[in-house]
């Protein structure tokens, strides 16, 4: 099991989107700044958006670039309105 999240930052007003196998795990070292060189040490105030969990590692993984490519914060908010459309994007792969 694995997922895909977009975590939102009120104070960085960013989004970030990653895979996961634990998401709790994942959201905790993000908020505590485990990553010292990682885009989500902006800010501390991190919180789950939307997540979405994925059978397979390589399903998150495609989600979570594909994402990245599409370099868009109103895609992000769609996405975030609408998470079926996640699921569209796997049935297309």
């Amino acid at each position: 099991m694995h997922y895909l999240y977009i975590l939102y930052s009120k104070s960085a007003n960013r989004y970030y989107v990653g895979e996961t196998p634990d998401l709790d795990i994942r959201l905790t070292q993000h908020i505590l700044h485990h990553f010292k060189k990682g885009y989500t040490k902006a800010a501390n105030d991190w919180e789950i958006a939307l997540s979405k969990k994925c059978s397979f590692r390589e399903d998150a993984i495609y989600l979570e670039k594909f994402i990245k490519r599409m370099k868009s914060r109103k895609f992000i908010q769609k996405l975030i309105v609408d998470p079926t459309i996640l699921d569209n994007l796997l049935s297309k792969k």
